[in-house]
């Protein structure tokens, strides 16, 4: 059943279960309609009603038969005519998706519709008030007793009270902060509940804190100096949670982090493993990023360029100075007569990765991957 007037339209759903049977209502929807609509004529407006009807209860009339009571008769000979208006063309061939009826229906006996077609907005609505004045009503501010935490310690079971007594040795109290003691001999400061989350978000969310697993995330807390019972907890709830991660499919774990078999020499910066990184989008002239690390220490070095040729690589000796060995993949920057004289000249021995095997430069593939995870 629908109805339109001039400034809204209406539409019951119903359901007759048997012949001679009383409706049975399933739905009902009132719309207004823009100032465009209002300038319809009233049998654009009737099948406007009738279409914004069909579009809503969409899943319960696709594919059933549908009986559409109307009080304005002439408008089940529109479907019929052919010199129509591009606008109730339109409408027609939506109508056409399903098995439709019209029949005519006094404005008296659609009495509902009727009404849902009448409704008007309002031109200026009533403020919802949302203070009350007896909201503190059921509230108790009164202050705990003096006696309360000697209430509350007698009160407690022997066990607890042992607990209770091997965890403070833990803990030193310096107004206004608690700190706890680790085995490490660091001292943390407690965080209460409120700061969790702002917490754990700088230490994954953040640019710096490149969406890593919960155990390096909560490591990186305890690396802050910030402590609270349940961090681990804590942490792999917040990583599991986190949009960027579920979308990505993946956070950077332990599993992530571990590199291939190191190639080890006694001194720091005696073995290299390089790689590129790119190309990248242009951002201030720069599209490469050359990534080194020091087998031994771990040592990082990311420096973006804006070529990648073997002139570039060489600018790392500058500053580290000549080491002994130096790992890289077959590419055309690295493997060039520039380069090999080069490390002819100082004595630096080439060890080149087997094609398709990144293992052999695992380091540096381990630290390109959590590069790229970060930005």
């Amino acid at each position: 059943m629908c109805d339109a007037s001039n400034s809204a339209l209406g539409a019951v759903l119903g359901q007759r279960a048997g012949v001679g049977l009383p409706v049975h209502v399933i739905a009902y929807a009132s719309q207004t309609m823009d100032s465009a609509q209002q300038n319809y004529t009233t049998i654009e407006k009737e099948l406007l009603a009738i279409v914004c009807a069909l579009e809503k209860f969409h899943p319960h009339l696709l594919g059933s038969k549908i009986i559409v009571f109307f009080d304005h008769a002439a408008l089940k000979y529109l479907l019929k005519k052919p010199d129509a208006k591009p606008r109730l063309i339109r409408w027609m061939l939506l109508l056409q998706e399903f098995n439709i009826e019209i029949r005519d229906k006094r404005g008296a006996e659609n009495s509902i519709v009727d009404h849902l077609s009448r409704i008007e907005r309002e031109s200026e609505p009533i403020p919802i008030h949302d203070e009350f004045p007896d909201e503190q009503l059921l509230q108790i501010r009164t202050s705990p007793p003096w006696f309360a935490d000697i209430s509350n310690f007698v009160a407690a079971s022997r066990t607890y009270k042992d607990k209770l007594r091997s965890d403070v040795k833990y803990y030193i109290w310096d107004d206004p902060y608690l700190w706890r003691l680790y085995n490490d001999q660091v001292i943390r400061r407690c965080i209460p509940e409120a700061e969790i989350n702002s917490i754990l978000q700088f230490c994954h969310s953040t640019p710096g804190g490149g969406h890593y697993g919960s155990t390096r995330t909560a490591r990186k807390v305890l690396d802050c100096g910030l402590y609270w019972p349940t961090i681990l907890r804590d942490a792999y709830h917040f990583v599991s949670t986190c949009d960027k991660c579920q979308k990505v499919g993946m956070a950077m774990t332990r599993r992530h982090e571990m590199p291939q078999q190191p190639i080890l020499f006694c001194e720091v910066f005696d073995v290299w493993g390089i790689d590129f990184m790119g190309s990248f989008p242009v951002s201030k002239g720069y599209s490469y990023v050359l990534l080194a690390i020091d087998y031994v220490s771990r040592w990082v070095e990311a420096i973006a360029t804006k070529t990648n040729d073997a002139k570039t690589v060489s600018n790392i000796f500058c500053r580290f100075g000549v080491p002994k060995a130096l790992i890289s993949d077959q590419g055309s920057h690295f493997c060039n007569r520039a380069m090999a004289s080069l490390l002819h000249k100082y004595g630096v021995t080439h060890r080149i990765a087997t094609a398709y095997h990144p293992q052999t430069n695992g380091q540096a593939e381990v630290f390109h991957r959590e590069i790229k995870m970060t930005l």
